[in-house]
């Protein structure tokens, strides 16, 4: 862990042994979608493509979108500043994933050849440099690895080039880590599980570690009350928070401030230090948030801010064999 009010790091760093080196932090692009029936609010395409223009032009080189963000909506604004500045920046790395038909529910070999095609057109890209497997919950673990199955088309695309590395994000933590046994992915993403107030996916980060598969982490934010605070924002993964949970929110934000750190700062900078975690994905839908999330992810945090923050957590959410906070 860095000394007490020393700057967080920046500085890229391999993702796991793909050859790929990202930086620790990640934009996504699901609100760039323009989906309000997700984040409560629209972005419109202007507006995503400022965004998105301040986003190349940052220190950061990763970018997280996926076929489903406003049914190909993010990656159509993304391919359309891409055109605009001559391609992708030297060095960047785009991160799709293949989903299934959103209308139909259709999941099969087939629909990720399409998922693909399409994502690689609106991109306006040759090849993907990573593409994961998005939101399998939605399908029998059976049913996507069988013969002609999801999973193995979106190998086959990977042995053919279309894509360069395959990856699986998704919801349910036992879910995911049986996927990453398969051996098959080079990289999982968690969201919404491993926040200030939410430690659920640790059982994935260790068994990831074990098997060297890095891990992306997603909603740092919990959707937005642990930025916004809980006088203003109420849902947590995209749903209204329970009370108790609100209550915590508050007594942590209340903590952060004694030390002159905001709670955004805290929950950010709780995932960017985990050694476990190589890259910590957050969402933008404003320009200035670029800015903005940068200094958040440099902002001086002190030690002793951890350890108060912990005893905060609920008991159930808590992991006994964690002795970085003690």
């Amino acid at each position: 862990m860095p000394e007490s009010g020393e700057a967080r790091s920046l500085q890229n760093r391999p993702l796991g042994n793909t050859g790929l080196l990202v930086s620790p932090l990640c934009f996504g692009c699901a609100p760039l979608g323009d989906m309000p029936e997700t984040f409560g609010f629209s972005v419109a395409k202007e507006q995503a493509h400022e965004t998105l223009r301040a986003a190349f032009e940052s220190p950061v080189n990763f970018l997280d979108t996926a076929a489903s963000y406003g049914d190909g909506e993010a990656e159509r604004r993304i391919g359309e500043v891409l055109d605009e500045i001559g391609g992708v920046p030297s060095g960047y790395v785009i991160a799709t994933k293949a989903d299934r038909d959103l209308s139909t529910g259709d999941f099969s070999g087939e629909q990720m050849h399409r998922s693909v095609e399409r994502s690689l057109r609106l991109l306006g890209m040759d090849r993907l440099p990573l593409v994961y497997l998005h939101d399998p919950e939605h399908a029998p673990f059976e049913e996507l690895m069988s013969p002609g199955g999801a999973v193995e088309v979106l190998v086959d695309l990977k042995e053919e080039g279309v894509i360069e590395h395959l990856g699986v994000a998704g919801g349910p933590v036992d879910l995911m880590i049986r996927y990453v046994e398969t051996g098959i992915f080079e990289a999982v993403i968690t969201h919404n599980r491993y926040t200030l107030i939410n430690r659920t996916a640790i059982p994935l980060l260790d068994r990831a570690a074990e098997l060297s598969v890095p891990v992306l982490n997603a909603a740092p934010y919990g959707s937005g009350i642990l930025a916004k605070g809980p006088d203003a924002y109420t849902r947590y993964a995209y749903q209204e928070a329970p009370s108790e949970l609100i209550e915590t929110v508050r007594e942590m934000s209340e903590v952060c401030q004694e030390h002159d750190v905001s709670l955004a700062a805290a929950a950010l900078q709780f995932s960017m230090q985990d050694p476990r975690v190589v890259s910590t994905i957050v969402g933008l839908s404003r320009p200035e948030r670029v800015g903005q999330t940068l200094d958040l992810a440099t902002h001086p945090v002190p030690d002793e801010l951890w350890p108060r923050l912990e005893v905060l957590v609920p008991e159930e959410q808590r992991d006994p064999e964690d002795s970085r906070w003690s």
